[in-house]
């Protein structure tokens, strides 16, 4: 529940003392400063104009008279009492040059007086009432972690029928039939969405389900990536930073971008850097089987004089870049290739199993997963449970066989199979296909990409962009009549997939926009979800009084479900801290560990007066109990965190005197 704190007084000003207080604060020089100094001149100037038409008007024979003047010269009402002078008998020429001498020093006077004071520097104007009023107050924790849910959950609900509703007007989209997304959390399915017909050419064709068919296009990297995770765990591969000849002996390619210019090779001797302008050349950045992994090696997209369909072998292709060269130094730039993932799956393959890609894919990830509907090979009976994928012009696309780059794209699924997979990679399916270190490895980004680069970070094998605070973890694929994404949220334990029988719709990326709606809605469901909190079990060694140098005082007690609650008192806590901010929760995680968890969602900083507090920095610390005493008490605790130690027992309440 969000607090309401109390609004600053904007109320009217009593009194004009009160207003220009009001005006000038901050050390602005305000309008209103500018109009009133402006006014006055303007009367000046105006009387000078009489008085010089007067005097004129005399000279020449006209009617000298004030009176007529002012049919010339028009001021403001507030010149009344000018205007009465200026009706009296017309005064001597030389009193009105003494006039004009007067009047005129003193405008000099009262405009260098503006200038002035116009020209003192500003200070910057802090925030006024109205702008602090206005400013929204971060709420925290700002990335909740996830939680069981109890469904049916409102915000959820509205997210999901937003997404709906999105992918709905989307299936309009040209060349676009048939589409199928998914929306998983931990274990669950949140929400399934099938739109259009399997076959867009037939008007009597049913609707897709989530164990509909759809050809994933690149999608299929994660496997040959999987694989090198696997057999790194295996100790099949010694490291994933391998050089590719280690597994590969006859890869060579040239790298003319590896090497440094003259001027800049150098060598070291006894910690000194020497210069040398010679033309030895310093080794070269390796072709690894992580950079292969994650768009860093360097290859270039595909082997040269060939296409997607090329039907040679792993020693064909060796022996293409023996005459090849890199597009970049390995390592140094994010760079897209098709040829890295089927290269790097063909050695692994000769390497570890018996160069059966493959089958080595189908025995240790597939079936072992249950996804029963994903594979290589499209058979009939595949197609016949396939969506018909077309290109935008509303033409039928064919279905390419790859040949030797089938590990870069070759793969067919569904939505079903798919977030089983995607479970997978949050931790929490039933079935382990890896250690949750190396899951975690594997979802780390590994390097910033530039701005020409269609994502900001690459992982292995992810494109991974920022979106809300958190990192979307990505794996797109396109490929004739087909587009797919395959997303992950590791922070929100969410994933959303999307398959398409078409291009990719216009109006913007779908992904993201669906991110844009269920981000926001999980967020506050986790703010607004019960806690699951665990009580230690025995709490009387950790319940009594507790003080922090004879500052801050504490007491530890049993709450209402057996978990430990602690509340804060003493000298102006009351005045100062908000009595829902002055009561912590304390979790028992082992032994004789808690962690602070506040209730619900709270101000990231709560005021108090001019200082202010973090509750952000407050929230999911630990406190460390000492070593329980003669009497089975704890004497005190430590919150590392927060750099506060030796916060020690006290034996009663302590009485407080103003």
């Amino acid at each position: 529940m969000r607090r309401e704190f109390p609004a600053l007084d904007l109320r009217k000003p009593t009194n004009a003392g009160d207003e220009k207080r009001l005006l000038i604060s901050h050390g602005r020089v305000t309008d209103t400063d500018q109009l009133a100094w402006i006014g006055y001149i303007q009367h000046i100037l105006c009387f000078l104009a009489v008085a010089y038409v007067t005097e004129t008007s005399s000279e020449d024979g006209t009617d000298g008279s004030y009176e007529s003047c002012w049919t010339l010269i028009t001021c403001d009402k507030q010149a009344s009492r000018g205007r009465s002078l200026l009706r009296l008998s017309m005064m001597e020429v030389k009193w009105i040059h003494v006039a004009l001498i007067f009047f005129f020093l003193l405008s000099v006077a009262m405009m260098g007086c503006f200038l002035w004071q116009y020209s003192l520097p500003k200070e910057e104007p802090g925030p006024s009432a109205m702008e602090v009023r206005s400013e929204a107050i971060q709420m925290c924790p700002r990335y909740p972690e996830p939680v069981p849910l109890d469904h049916p959950i409102p915000v959820l609900k509205d997210a999901l029928e937003k997404v709906d509703m999105l992918l709905r007007h989307k299936i309009h989209s040209p060349g676009l039939p048939a589409m199928s997304a998914i929306v998983i959390y931990n274990d669950t399915v949140l929400w399934t969405g099938n739109f259009g017909k399997k076959n867009g050419s037939d008007p009597f064709s049913a609707m897709p389900n989530e164990y509909t068919i759809y050809r994933i296009a690149s999608i299929s990297k994660i496997f040959p990536t999987i694989m090198l995770y696997k057999l790194w765990e295996e100790g099949k591969v010694t490291s994933l930073d391998d050089p590719l000849e280690r597994y590969a002996q006859s890869f060579i390619i040239k790298n003319p971008l590896g090497r440094l210019r003259e001027s800049e090779q150098r060598y070291t001797a006894d910690g000194l850097i020497f210069l040398e302008k010679g033309s030895l050349p310093l080794k070269p950045s390796p072709v690894t089987l992580r950079r292969m992994a994650s768009q860093l090696s360097g290859l270039p997209r595909r082997l040269r004089s060939t296409s997607l369909l090329w039907r040679g072998s792993t020693q064909d292709a060796l022996a293409l870049l023996k005459d090849d060269v890199l597009v970049v130094d390995p390592g140094t730039r994010c760079h897209y290739s098709n040829l890295a993932f089927s290269l790097m799956a063909h050695v692994l393959a000769d390497h570890a199993a018996e160069g059966e890609y493959q089958r080595w894919v189908s025995e240790n990830i597939l079936d072992r997963l249950g996804m029963e509907d994903t594979g290589f090979d499209i058979t009939p009976p595949i197609r016949s449970q396939m969506a018909v994928g077309f290109y935008s012009s509303g033409q039928p696309a064919p279905l390419y066989d790859l040949g030797w780059y089938r590990p870069s794209g070759q793969m067919y699924s569904t939505a079903a199979d798919l977030a089983k997979l995607a479970m997978v990679f949050l931790g929490t399916y039933h079935r382990r296909l890896l250690e949750p270190d190396t899951v975690k490895t594997m979802l780390t980004p590994l390097f910033k990409c530039s701005s020409e680069y269609f994502a900001n970070k690459t992982g292995t094998p992810w494109e991974i962009n920022e979106q809300l605070g958190y990192d979307i973890i990505r794996k797109d694929g396109d490929l004739d009549g087909y587009s797919a994404t395959f997303s992950l949220v590791p922070k929100l334990r969410l994933s959303f997939i999307v398959l398409m029988a078409g291009p990719r719709p216009q109006g913007g990326d779908i992904v993201t926009q669906t991110y844009e709606y269920l981000i926001p809605a999980m967020e506050t469901a986790f703010r607004e979800a019960e806690k699951s909190l665990s009580s230690p079990p025995n709490p009387t060694p950790y319940v009594g009084y507790y003080t922090y140098s004879n500052l801050t005082f504490y007491e530890i007690k049993v709450g209402p479900t057996g978990v430990l609650v602690m509340q804060q008192f003493g000298p102006h806590i009351e005045e100062l801290i908000p009595e829902n901010y002055r009561t912590i929760k304390l979790h028992h995680l082992e032994d004789r560990v808690f962690q602070v968890v506040f209730d619900k969602e709270f101000p990231c900083i709560l005021q108090l007066g001019s200082a202010s507090v973090s509750l952000e920095t407050q929230d999911g610390q630990l406190f460390n109990f000492y070593p329980f005493d003669r009497k089975g008490l704890s004497p005190g605790f430590d919150a590392p965190g927060l750099n506060t130690y030796n916060v020690v027992r006290i034996h009663r309440k302590p009485v407080f005197y103003s």
